[in-house]
């Protein structure tokens, strides 16, 4: 998932409130959800699928041959369980491809040891070797405000009114003093962060009660306040605060000045605090994607415990010299990345077309295993059952594996606008997609869906999931957010097509594995993704089976398209 706190597909603009749902009558092949649960359950392969995409393709950057390959590998496999129409997609998205190809950092004063880090993508390399001294660079701050009487965060600490950042002249005179210790130096940049202590920590599945609650309200009710869209908005805060000071700088701005502060004075090195508990780092990009630019040095990110220990020591005035070498590797053909698909063609509406994805690339910190090959894994794993159980569906089920989702869900929504256009400009195809399903959340066991569409298209996935309770899964709500972000289905849901995004358990997903270091097959939990398996090519299959496509949106009931500029991720916050 491309960078954020975790908002899943389902979580964005869900309709949903509680009361009995109305009956249907979808055809339920009985005799086919035996087959595909005997050969899902009894002689899986995901693991197997899993395994190639992390152990030997991770990790998969936009971008990477690594991607690359990983791609021809998966068309290749589903070819050869009888797939047709494999291939790479090429789109077009502008920056060279990176690579970090080698890393390694010790501490050398007052004591040796070895440094835990990520590399920065898009940054260049070391030019070999670089021994130094390390520095601890921490910009000035304003002066805390005093807190209102009685008030609970009188004493610091969370709840805290945040300090104001400097005057253009303290910063000023910060840099002043400390452009004579920055050059050729290893900088670490901002104080180091001491991560809150967790004495309990949050489930990692979710009540069933709970689950049951959201997946069988009622289809038909209107939407809530907040409800289709994010809640709040770019100023929405804890109790507003105050205006703030016109005289001082902004943290973006401050961070601004720090970058080309260390480029014009020749530091040798940036080091990031990973401010995360028990060594987990995460590692996104500079600005631009491009390691060339004259804003870009090397730069890791050091794991919080190491960070601390330099930090502490520079402040009780012990030398501290570090080395590190850094070798990144860019790839100029990497500008044009690829979205590999593959179809089980369909029979009497083979022109029709069921979709199911989940995004292939992954960041750089570790093998991407649960964030997200492991959806990969499971939509290969579940047009293999088909393609094995001997499934015949009526419509094409056309799998794609997306490459830049990280970056925005650029390949995503590049296939969408060359294949699909949109509900105000269609193309053809836009109106022969029947759904599309992708899962995004890791290792968890899918409890539900959330569809972009009208009550009978949620009524029509609660009758498919209905099968499957003894797995936990509890049925389907309803959304009419154009919005994207988040996840890949909302390209779809953008275009005014019905995307499905899955809602599942969050095990360890964003208290330890999105994004970090730490995202490794190790993490993948078997018999939730093989059931997963099961549920996807259940429910493909018999959307492929339906007379009449999913229902969507009609031309007067289709929701506004999002606000012009409004999108999904990319650059840095997710």
């Amino acid at each position: 998932m491309f960078r954020r706190i975790l908002v899943s597909a389902i979580a964005l603009g869900l309709v949903a409130v509680v009361a009995a749902a109305p009956q249907s009558s979808e055809k339920i092949d009985a005799a086919m959800n035996a087959k595909i649960r005997a050969e899902g359950m009894e002689r899986s392969q995901v693991m197997r699928i899993e395994q190639v995409l992390t152990d030997v393709y991770g990790p998969r950057i936009t971008g990477s041959p690594n991607l690359e390959n990983a791609g021809k590998w998966a068309v290749k496999e589903m070819e050869s369980w009888g797939l047709k129409n494999g291939k790479l997609e090429p789109w077009n998205w502008g920056h060279e491809g990176w690579l970090n190809e080698s890393a390694v950092g010790y501490l050398l004063t007052p004591v040796r040891d070895n440094l835990v880090f990520e590399v920065l993508a898009w940054t260049p390399s070391t030019k070999g070797t670089v021994r130094s001294s390390a520095v601890n660079l921490i910009t000035p701050m304003g002066p805390a405000p005093a807190p209102a009487p009685g008030d609970p965060a009188a004493g610091g600490g969370r709840g805290a009114a945040a300090r104001p950042g400097p005057t253009q002249a303290e910063l000023d005179a910060y840099f002043a003093q400390m452009a004579p210790k920055v050059k050729g130096a290893v900088v670490l940049v901002g104080a180091p962060t001491v991560p809150a202590f967790v004495e309990t920590e949050g489930p990692k599945r979710r009540a069933d009660d709970a689950a049951k609650t959201q997946y069988t309200a009622d289809l038909n009710a209107p939407p809530g306040p907040g409800r289709g869209n994010r809640a709040g908005g770019a100023g929405a805060g804890r109790g507003g605060g105050a205006a703030a000071d016109p005289t001082r700088l902004s943290t973006q701005q401050v961070a601004s000045q720090v970058a080309a502060f260390l480029v014009k004075n020749g530091a040798a090195i940036r080091v990031n605090d990973a401010a995360r508990r028990h060594g987990q780092i995460v590692a996104f990009n500079a600005p631009g994607y491009d390691s060339t630019q004259a804003s870009a040095i090397p730069t890791v990110v050091l794991r919080n415990e190491d960070y601390g220990r330099i930090a502490r020591l520079l402040a009780t005035n012990v030398p501290v010299n570090v080395e590190f070498n850094i070798q990144n590797k860019t790839f100029p053909e990497g500008k044009t990345s690829h979205n590999a698909v593959a179809e089980i063609v369909g029979t009497d509406k083979a022109d029709e077309v069921v979709m199911l994805g989940g995004h292939l690339d992954s960041w750089h910190s570790a093998t991407g295993a649960t964030d997200n090959a492991i959806g990969c894994a499971i939509m290969m794993e579940a047009v293999r059952i088909l393609q094995t159980v001997g499934a015949k569906p009526r419509r094409t089920i056309r799998v794609a594996l997306w490459g830049g989702e990280e970056e925005g869900l650029l390949g995503s929504k590049a296939y969408v606008e060359q294949h699909f256009g949109t509900a105000e400009a269609p193309k053809p195809e836009w109106h022969k997609l029947s759904a599309y399903w992708n899962i995004d959340t890791g290792t968890g066991q899918v409890r539900g869906a959330g569809v972009f569409g009208p009550p009978a298209a949620g009524q029509v996935l609660r009758e498919i999931f209905k099968p499957f309770e003894d797995f936990k899964v509890y049925g389907a709500t309803i959304t009419n957010s154009r919005a994207t972000g988040g996840t890949d289905s909302t390209s779809f849901n953008a275009a005014g097509l019905p995307g499905i995004g899955g809602g599942q358990d969050g095990i360890e997903y964003n208290s330890h594995t999105h994004h970090t270091n730490l995202d490794t097959y190790e993490r993948i939990l078997p018999d939730d993704v093989m059931k997963n398996a099961v549920v996807t090519a259940s429910l493909v299959y018999h959307l492929a089976m339906r007379d009449e496509l999913l229902p969507r949106f009609t031309k007067e009931t289709m929701p506004a398209p999002p606000n012009a500029g409004r999108g999904g991720g990319g650059g840095g916050a997710r």
